[in-house]
């Protein structure tokens, strides 16, 4: 289980079940405490259905009764940042940037990088050639403060997304360019500690927060260059590395499972190697405690539930393994192909295909495809899940599903 300290470290309190304030959530683990999620449903039961002004991958976030999302315009790569009303989804406000074009991967867009939100700002993050731009607007849609960070250099353009820390907006800049982690003061935009990183290939990777065996929190990331990096979120400082765990590239994010860490790297679309890594404690380094070399992720994050991993592969191979050991306990294969991650809700894994459809299977040591639900358009965001509804994002819409009584 994660820890509600773990969790509180964004705001101070334990999440509420009104809130998803990063990617993937609580701690990027994609869980959500809703037990009535619906498995099967028409366009009829949605609440809302609205077009948004822009296309992109970035996930909603939400704050009591407001959902923010970041879109992008193909034709010039202007940024656009909207606020949303969680009941009917009618706009509160909308606020446009203009960008530079830049060249990126086919499949990735202008504004992929998921905000974070906490009570009083949310953090928006994007890239250009020139500048790697964090900004910080209150929730009535004011510019709080604007950073820019230096020059951004990646063959597939940008998408890792920022975290809140406390009063810190942590940003993982490691890219083929100079390379950094950054914590910024939430309130000001100062830069509260830099670490300078080696270049190497552009880290797509979200930051995650541990607490070690002596209570202590300390961050996560992951890349290539440095592979598995726990670092002091007040000074910087880095706590421990496994520097060769990840060979390949990182896209998909780390995740906490009995006691281990786990992720994947990979390349050319195809997922290389999975990692199970114990992290460090008193005079013990960290051990690789498992490693998988086929049937893994590229893009889409592992998930864990109740003592299992479940990895959710871009070619629709679904692997589920015993988080302690590696052992693979069953695996499905889906004829679709997928850039989102999954999410948890109660004993179910939701995850949207590339063409759209949202597969519902059972979170368990027993493989069951629950169901399967077309959105009608594609989609390669990953689906946020606030005060017991479900937001989707296609190429085009932002959905939202509300929970239907049980047995539904």
């Amino acid at each position: 289980m994660i820890s509600a300290r773990v969790c509180a470290a964004g705001s101070g309190e334990p999440p509420a079940a009104s809130e998803w304030a990063r990617f993937r959530g609580p701690n990027g683990s994609g869980h959500s405490s809703a037990t009535d999620l619906p498995t099967t449903w028409s366009e009829k039961d949605y609440r809302w259905k609205v077009r948004l002004p822009g296309t992109g991958h970035a996930s909603p976030v939400i704050w009591d009764e407001k959902i923010f999302l970041a879109c992008g315009d193909n034709a010039t790569a202007k940024r656009i940042l909207i606020c949303l009303n969680t009941s009917d989804g009618r706009p509160v406000w909308r606020r446009e940037y203009e960008s530079a074009e830049f060249s990126k991967n086919r499949d990735n867009s202008y504004a992929s990088s998921t905000a974070a939100v906490d009570r009083d700002r949310v953090y928006f993050y994007w890239t250009t050639e020139e500048e790697v731009t964090v900004l910080a607007l209150d929730h009535a849609g004011q510019q709080v403060w604007r950073r820019n960070l230096g020059p951004y250099k990646s063959q597939h353009g940008s998408g890792t997304s920022p975290i809140v820390f406390q009063d810190l907006v942590i940003v993982n800049n490691d890219q083929e360019g100079p390379s950094s982690l950054l914590a910024l003061d939430a309130k000001t935009g100062a830069t509260r500690w830099k670490v300078d990183r080696r270049t190497d290939r552009a880290a797509y990777s979200t930051p995650c927060v541990r607490q070690t065996e002596a209570g202590k929190l300390e961050l996560l990331f992951a890349s290539s260059g440095h592979g598995i990096t726990g670092v002091d979120p007040q000074t910087g400082r880095t706590n421990w590395e496994l520097s060769g765990a990840f060979p390949f590239r990182v896209v998909g994010s780390l995740v906490l499972a009995e006691g281990l860490i786990v992720g994947a790297c990979g390349e050319g679309g195809i997922g290389r190697r999975v990692v199970g890594v114990r992290p460090p404690a008193g005079d013990r380094g960290p051990e690789l405690v498992y490693e998988m070399k086929s049937s893994i992720p590229y893009v889409p994050s592992p998930i864990y539930r109740s003592g299992l991993v479940f990895l959710w592969g871009d070619n629709g191979l679904v692997v589920c393994l015993r988080a302690a050991t590696g052992e693979r306990v069953w695996q499905r294969k889906i004829s679709d192909r997928f850039y989102s991650s999954p999410i948890c809700a109660g004993e179910r894994l939701y995850c949207v295909s590339r063409t759209g459809i949202v597969y519902v299977l059972a979170a368990t040591d027993k493989d069951e495809l629950i169901a399967s639900v077309p959105l009608g358009e594609p989609a390669f965001a990953t689906p946020a899940v606030a005060a017991g509804t479900l937001y989707f994002r296609t190429a085009s819409h932002l959905i939202c599903l509300p929970s239907h009584p049980a047995g539904r």
